[in-house]
């Protein structure tokens, strides 16, 4: 665990939760919420800075037009999407509204959260790797199946060809290149009733990684405080070291010594042990 995140393991335990496109994220998703884990969904809460009233919705409308909302006021996705989709600045613009807005709902979802005595709670990010944000939490865990898996599921799940489902899944960051930055690794490869085994024995991990430290900063808010001013303080010098602790300073790999990968027998895994770690460093 690097600096920064050992710093923000101290306050209350936030999860990163992502994936790649069909290696089941939501099937984990939703067996952690059956669970009653706190879970924050970005993806519901993209939905959420953009209905009808918000503020994010009304500065789409000032910038694109009035010609994306529905009849009934509400945004039209397929139509806004169809401006975007060549066109780099306005794509830029709308993820400027965007994001911030998603950003503030999930500082306030974590909040809430602490304020309710919850010892950690886990964030459904889709792009976590690729924006960055993995590194601002206590731990990244990422739902893993092999590619070959991965495009079998996306070609059945879209009806889709061959060369389709290549196409979408070549456009995105390789699921072998997100478990690198993972703390666990849950697999996926197996039966939904494998899946849920391996989701369990995630959330006995969770509450043993959570420990006790949360407990002073919900009981003693004044040592939460300080201690977010201090991971604050020190985050500069932190990524600057983990820059130069990388795997790869080119791609900003973390380095992790030890990987729980969930799946292979349970027990601890190097980086170099894992099946996705080989595949990633192939030729």
């Amino acid at each position: 665990m690097t600096r920064t995140r050992r710093l923000l393991s101290t306050l209350m335990l936030v999860v990163g939760l992502t994936g790649g496109i069909a290696t089941g994220k939501s099937s984990v998703s939703n067996l952690l919420k059956a669970k009653q884990i706190p879970l924050i969904d970005a993806d519901v809460l993209a939905r959420e800075v953009v209905a009808p009233g918000t503020a994010g919705l009304a500065k789409i409308v000032a910038y694109f037009g009035p010609e994306i909302l529905l009849p009934d006021g509400s945004l039209d996705r397929k139509k806004l999407g169809s401006i975007i989709f060549n066109d780099e600045a306005k794509r830029r613009k709308l993820n400027s509204i965007v994001h911030p807005a998603v950003r503030r709902a999930m500082l306030w979802g974590v909040v809430k959260n602490w304020i309710a005595g919850s010892k950690y709670c886990v964030l459904d990010v889709p792009l976590l790797i690729e924006s960055g944000l993995w590194k601002y939490y206590g731990k990244v865990v990422v739902v893993f199946c092999s590619p070959e898996v991965q495009l079998q599921r996306l070609m059945k799940r879209d009806n889709s060809s061959h060369e389709e489902a290549s196409a979408r899944l070549n456009s995105q960051l390789p699921i072998t290149d997100k478990v690198l930055y993972a703390d666990h690794v849950v697999d996926n490869a197996g039966t939904p009733e494998d899946l849920e085994i391996r989701v369990n024995a995630l959330i006995q991990l969770l509450d043993k990684e959570a420990g006790w430290s949360w407990r002073l900063s919900w009981l003693f808010p004044p040592f939460g405080l300080l201690s977010a001013a201090f991971t604050l303080a020190r985050k500069g010098c932190s990524w600057e070291q983990e820059a130069q602790d990388c795997v790869n300073p080119a791609l900003r790999y973390p380095r992790h010594s030890r990987r729980r990968h969930l799946g292979r027998g349970d027990r601890w895994v190097s980086p170099s042990e894992s099946p996705a770690a080989r595949a990633a460093t192939r030729p």
